[in-house]
């Protein structure tokens, strides 16, 4: 199942981010070893990255990794990779080399509500899953010292100028959820 839509047409003027969306990692490779940009952008921002990971083809992903692909590179939505990837080895793949799971674009979804919305397979749901709840339960872990030093605020203002300038939007959504009660 390929996730996609590229001016609501297959095709790209652009031949590395073709061979990306084609799946074609010969023709990739060849344009990468003749020094072409692995971080070019279509017209909404994605990179050959974002597009190689929406198709599942995790080996082209490697060899733009190889190449200096900018594996946090975000399109104009503020997705990465793992925002709009459905395949497990390519999730793994950029798990592994540093995407964080809880990452929000700018709507404030994090891959795995992406996912859900897309419908993408069980295998890839269950992953994601659990990769966000390792990520909430390490949080909930590392928070601990955050929340002391906010208790220990002299006033409200002042523990919420320090969560605010000591955390990105997923980690309060993470905090808000954690602390709210059932």
């Amino acid at each position: 199942m390929s996730y996609v839509f590229i001016n609501d047409s297959p095709q790209t003027s652009v031949p590395l981010l073709q061979a990306c969306i084609d799946g074609d990692l010969a023709f990739a490779k060849r344009l990468l070893e003749t020094g072409c940009d692995p971080n070019i952008r279509d017209n909404r921002g994605r990179t050959g990255l974002h597009l190689a990971a929406a198709r599942g083809n995790v080996e082209i992903c490697r060899f733009l990794h190889k190449f200096g692909a900018d594996l946090l590179a975000t399109d104009y939505q503020g997705n990465t990779a793992l925002h709009l990837c459905g395949h497990v080895d390519t999730i793994q793949f950029l798990v592994s080399n540093g995407l964080k799971i809880d990452i929000c674009n700018h709507n404030g979804s994090t891959p795995l509500v992406l996912a859900k919305r897309r419908g993408v397979n069980k295998d890839a749901i269950r992953l994601l899953e659990g990769l966000e709840e390792q990520e909430v339960k390490g949080f909930n872990r590392g928070a601990h010292s955050k929340l002391e030093t906010m208790q220990m605020a002299e006033s409200e203002r002042a523990a919420l100028h320090t969560l605010f300038f000591s955390c990105s939007l997923c980690t309060i959504k993470h905090l808000y959820i954690a602390m709210s009660p059932l």
